[in-house]
């Protein structure tokens, strides 16, 4: 059962109830679920988690907006099956941005099927030039009547050939930069959009390039306003970024708990690799950089539940500061596994292979950084001008 003692000052007893019955439900359906062999098992697994936590309730969390519980979701499920998390975490990004600009049309056609699991979501942003540079995005969507004509390409896209929907971003005014992208929501049964083919992570993931050849949408699928995608985007990842720490911590939880299991029965030079000091000096500190990246994490997700407006700075400093928390304390369950770690078997290169994309996705550990570092030199020249 997940631990709760470190993050309790964060939680309210809603959220003790939701995850011990959290807890029940991925040790029976997602603890004995193996790693897909490849991607094509990758995919059909990810359709099947999707029907089942669906069936079940639990995208339901998302709608809720309660971010603790989300975080809680992630945190618990990753710790079983990071592809399970890849499923909740796709459909957040998918989800949200219709929640925050869509009508009831919309929400009834794409939200509600996404949270009984009937409808699988992409996020659909990234390009061959345009990653952490929104600025470049190539896609253009230029208005025909009241339809929107969209043309371009998009890679890395989470679910690209399984999603029944994309969230597209594309740019209404490519003079205007940033300032001129628009967000649509695209049918993946449109005419015009192909999956281009897969590309293959380390860890079995759904992922891959998408291409929109003049792909006609009505104007009633543009999310918000002309020119509003750029804070649509930042409203949907600030909402959402502190629960890829919370995975992160997931993964991390799991690491730990199998080295420590390892190091008490596994022997050297006749006593556990318990008994050794540095061992136990390594162990130490995984749980000191676990617990505080849980901090971190909860601390955002608190805030933005006591009603702040934004929690850029939080979601920021808890999506970085987890995120290299957990792959420090992986690489350490590996260490301690020895070649136990590295066997393709093992849980803990599991972890390891799937920890190392979250350092990346959804704004990589620098752009944190900057983030981070704009935000308080910001705030301290406010300070000095009072």
């Amino acid at each position: 059962m997940t631990d709760l003692s470190t993050i309790r000052a964060f939680l309210d007893a809603n959220h003790h109830e939701f995850a011990a019955q959290l807890d029940g439900y991925c040790t029976q359906e997602l603890h004995p679920l193996p790693e897909p062999a490849d991607d094509d098992q990758g995919r059909v697994q990810a359709r099947e988690v999707l029907d089942w936590m669906g069936q079940a309730g639990w995208l339901q969390t998302i709608v809720d907006g309660d971010l603790r519980q989300l975080c809680l979701l992630r945190q618990r499920v990753a710790a079983d099956s990071p592809l399970a998390d890849a499923v909740v975490a796709l459909q957040g990004l998918a989800i949200t941005p219709i929640l925050l600009a869509g009508n009831e049309e919309m929400i009834s056609a794409w939200v509600e099927p996404a949270v009984r699991g009937a409808a699988m979501g992409a996020f659909a942003m990234s390009e061959p030039e345009a990653g952490s540079d929104v600025a470049a995005i190539g896609t253009t969507a230029v208005r025909d009547g009241d339809e929107y004509v969209i043309t371009g390409n998009k890679t890395f896209i989470s679910n690209a050939g399984i999603a029944d929907f994309y969230v597209v971003f594309a740019s209404t005014d490519r003079d205007a930069g940033s300032r001129g992208l628009s967000v649509f929501v695209v049918a993946a049964a449109t005419p015009g959009l192909e999956f281009v083919g897969p590309q293959v992570m380390s860890a079995p993931h759904p992922l891959g390039d998408v291409a929109l050849h003049d792909c006609r949408v009505p104007a009633a699928c543009r999310l918000g306003d002309e020119g509003g995608g750029i804070k649509l985007g930042l409203r949907t990842l600030d909402r959402l970024r502190a629960s890829v720490g919370a995975a992160a911590c997931g993964m991390a939880t799991r690491a730990l708990d199998e080295a420590i299991a390892h190091v008490r029965v596994r022997k050297q030079f006749g006593q556990p690799l318990a008994e050794f000091q540095l061992v136990q000096d390594k162990l130490a500190r995984m749980y000191v950089e676990l617990s505080a990246a849980q901090l971190l994490v909860y601390r955002a997700a608190w805030e933005k539940d006591q009603g702040a407006e934004r929690i850029t700075l939080e979601a920021a400093a808890a999506k970085a500061g987890a995120t290299e928390a957990a792959q420090r304390v992986i690489d350490g369950a590996v260490q301690l596994l020895g070649g136990r770690g590295v066997l393709a078997t093992s849980i803990v290169d599991r972890m390891y292979r799937s920890i190392r994309a979250l350092r990346i996705y959804e704004g990589t550990t620098e752009i944190q950084h900057l983030t981070i570092a704009r935000l308080l030199l910001a705030a301290a020249a406010k300070e000095a001008d009072e």
